[in-house]
């Protein structure tokens, strides 16, 4: 194998560019082209969430067969389902929204419309989730390790191999689960101390004597404050599951490298956290509005518009993983930790290993 200089992400992916260009020319582009030496000990340097997306755009421009295989799949199926909550049963939903206001009214939070819509809107959410955690934790946990094997052999300039992504996953299958449980208890751990100060806070302020105004202000304070906690949570929840891919380690293990990992470029994460809750929050809202609730005539709208925004839902998670993957990899060259053969697909050379012990 041949040695190469450490680069960053955004380097690599440029002089892959200019590699693909002149061979497309002659013939089919291919990743495991030979290594420059032009490409050799260029400094590392940060990336922003613009540069990000527009490595991931070429990413996914010279990879795209194996990208939109893995988004019809692993991500649609689960887009399909969660969007039109086929699994949610409504009079849980009605019932935790019940209790959720009998709360809020005995917290002395005033039950304004928005706080209203926010119980029903949590209420639907969390059944959701539970109801189709088994989705989460095996087409959607599949589908976030093929994106990073994918991104990963891009970068070494090797072609995605199922036969060898099956290798590597039974091999990291544990200790993936593992970190998406960890993952999971991090994110209802956040949710459950948000209310549980917020109810507090809440019953405080009312024994106190403060208006229903200043109570309001002070939970759309809360919220805030919580949406910013809990977005940095979600991020290094996202950079665990790809430490978990890529690296030996898992479980909390993984989610303090990540939070060591991304020291110094929360606001890039925050940047890609908020770019994609955007995008699916749009996505869902159309669906919302023009699938569950809008229908032109006999609803034959629904038959077209319905899987149209699930392949764009689908088409938001597959390239906020890719973006997440990326931004791994910006922070791993930021912070020196590559080494000098970082060329090397580390996921191929577990592949490797593995096969020559099943020979």
């Amino acid at each position: 194998m041949e040695n190469a200089g450490v680069t960053s992400p955004g380097m690599r992916l440029d002089h892959l560019e200019k590699e693909g260009s002149k061979e497309t020319q002659g013939g089919n582009f291919e990743l495991e082209s030979s290594h420059d030496v032009s490409d050799h000990n260029h400094q590392f340097h940060s990336m922003n969430a613009l540069e990000i997306l527009r490595e991931t755009v070429r990413i996914l421009r010279y990879n795209s067969s194996s990208f939109m295989i893995i988004a019809a799949l692993l991500i649609c199926p689960v887009s399909a389902v969660l969007m039109s909550n086929l699994l949610v049963d409504q009079s849980i939903v009605k019932r935790l929204t019940v209790r959720l206001f009998l709360v809020a009214k005995t917290s002395g939070i005033p039950l304004r419309p928005f706080i209203k819509q926010s119980c029903q809107r949590f209420a639907e959410t969390a059944v959701s989730s539970a109801m189709c955690f088994p989705l989460f934790i095996t087409l959607s946990l599949l589908s976030k390790a093929a994106v990073v094997y994918c991104v990963d052999c891009t970068y070494s300039r090797k072609s995605a191999d199922v036969s060898k992504f099956f290798v590597i996953i039974r091999k990291f299958w544990r200790r993936l689960v593992s970190t998406y449980v960890w993952m999971a208890m991090v994110i209802v751990a956040c949710v459950t101390t948000f209310f549980v100060f917020l109810v507090a806070a809440c019953s405080v302020l009312s024994v106190i004597g403060f208006t229903p105004d200043l109570i309001v202000y002070t939970v759309i304070m809360m919220g805030i404050v919580f949406s910013v906690v809990f977005a940095n949570a979600v991020i290094v929840c996202n950079i665990g599951i790809v430490i978990c891919v890529l690296e030996e380690v898992s479980g909390p293990q993984a989610l303090l490298r990540a939070g060591v990992l991304i020291k110094g470029q929360t606001q890039v994460g925050l940047s890609i956290f908020l770019g994609s809750t955007i995008g699916l929050a749009f996505v869902e809202g159309l669906f919302e509005h023009r699938v569950k609730t809008l229908s032109y005539g006999d609803g034959s709208s629904r038959i077209w518009e319905g899987p149209l925004l699930v392949i764009m839902y689908s088409f938001v998670v597959l390239v906020d993983s890719m973006m997440n993957t990326v931004f791994y990899f910006s922070c791993r060259s930021l912070t020196m930790e590559a080494s000098a053969d970082d060329c090397q697909s580390m996921l191929e050379t577990i592949a490797s290993a593995e096969s020559l012990g099943v020979q």
